[in-house]
């Protein structure tokens, strides 16, 4: 009698793989938002005013903007295992070197290059994801990254506090740089560049990438710029990360300042409440995607794309609002974490969709549509310090919901299923 055939099961080293990446996107928000919950006690020691500080944290934004698609395109041409290792350990040095800074000018130019650093990770990770997820996991794909870089971000400000106050706000950033540099280590020694040239993939696990995912060699090809620039849906994408990214910043960057100043919460409290929204956030990246790849199935990609992004923009968009009116200061942060739910319940949809339109350009096309949506987040950032200046933080939160509504009537206009090579 013939024995039955035994079923090799996939291994499942893209899960591996993601799991780095997501550990990636926990390190950048890490980093970058160091600053906003020492901001503080940089001011108290150097005196500055809050539009000096506004441009010492829109440095960093300038520079992780206007080097986005420089960034994708080494992703596109180096390939993500060297690339994405070399710029970790760029930006992870800039972090630490914020420490050294005894001026507002050194500050602002060590940050803006800590930004150049930093301008290539997502576009590079969605490359690096491109060649080993299946599409019907791009959406949690997407989703849980950029909940890591929320959760990174959520658990950072009680970290940063704990360690000012003990230690000071310079061994703040020493310690977060060091996290770094120890995963562009591990990341070189695991990840490969295509499936095919990783030895923990068994053959069964590529039989199954390779019939979902256009895989192909790991030799670069020319990035298609003239497609990519001159696609109308390629802009309309771009304009509504701009409007996303811009209130992003402003939560990131500016909230704890705005409860130790306008709220009244102390330092240590501070950085609690802090914190609240990026979880809120955080839960939020994970329902969007997974929303969007269960919807998929019912509904097709495009519309599952559209109503998950658009109901979470209409949700941030009122509950901002809300934040800022209301005169119970806790309610306030309750209202925030509602507002940052919904903007995070559109960030996996949206990041999903350069992997949806780019194929193995991906890292190009999400780093136009980066680069476009940091500008509104490098603007948020200085333009809010004015703002806040001659108007009140309440204006910085109404321009925050007026886009929020822009963002939402812009996805009406995004086609998931249009490629644009």
């Amino acid at each position: 009698m013939n024995k039955p055939m035994q079923i090799t099961r996939p291994t499942r080293a893209r899960h591996l793989v993601l799991a780095l990446t997501v550990a990636a996107y926990m390190i950048t928000y890490m980093d970058r938002v160091v600053i906003s919950a020492a901001v503080p006690s940089i001011q108290h020691e150097f005196g500055f005013s809050i539009v000096t500080m506004g441009w010492v944290l829109g440095s960093f934004r300038w520079g992780y903007s206007l080097f986005q698609i420089p960034g994708g395109w080494l992703g596109d041409k180096l390939g993500a295992r060297r690339a994405l290792t070399w710029i970790v350990v760029w930006w992870s040095v800039f972090c630490s070197a914020t420490a050294g800074m005894w001026n507002a000018s050194t500050m602002i130019a060590c940050r803006f290059l800590f930004g150049v650093g930093e301008a290539g990770a997502f576009p590079i990770a969605t490359r690096s994801l491109s060649r080993w997820m299946l599409p019907s996991e791009r959406g949690f794909a997407q989703g849980i990254t950029h909940a890591g870089s929320r959760l990174g971000a959520a658990l950072t400000p009680p970290i940063v506090t704990w360690i000012l106050v003990r230690y000071g706000w310079r061994a703040a950033f020493v310690s977060f740089g060091s996290l770094g540099l120890i995963w562009a280590a591990i990341w070189h020694w695991y990840y490969r560049d295509t499936p095919a040239e990783h030895s923990g993939v068994n053959a069964a696990e590529l039989e199954l990438i390779s019939q979902k995912v256009a895989v192909k060699k790991a030799a670069p090809s020319a990035v298609p710029w003239k497609l990519i620039l001159g696609s109308s849906q390629m802009w309309i994408l771009s304009a509504m990360y701009f409007c996303y990214s811009y209130s992003l910043a402003v939560y990131l960057d500016w909230f704890p300042k705005y409860l130790n100043a306008e709220r009244g919460f102390s330092i240590e409290k501070m950085g609690l409440y802090a914190s609240l929204p990026l979880f809120a956030g955080t839960v939020g990246d994970i329902c969007g995607g997974w929303a969007s790849d269960r919807l998929t199935h019912r509904m097709g990609l495009c519309a599952a794309r559209r109503i998950v992004a658009i109901s979470g923009f209409l949700l941030a968009a009122a509950s901002i609002l809300a934040a800022c009116l209301v005169s119970d200061s806790v309610q306030s942060v309750g209202y925030s974490c509602l507002a940052m739910f919904g903007l995070e319940l559109t960030v996996g949809v949206a990041w999903a969709i350069p992997l949806d339109i780019g194929g193995d350009f991906a890292g190009s096309v999400s780093a136009v549509m980066n680069t476009l949506g940091n500008v509104g987040g490098a603007i948020a950032t200085t333009l809010s310090s004015y703002l806040v200046k001659y108007y009140g933080w309440s204006a910085t939160f109404i321009v925050m919901s007026v886009l929020s509504v822009l963002a939402a009537l812009l996805f009406t206009r995004i086609d998931a299923g249009k490629k644009i090579a």
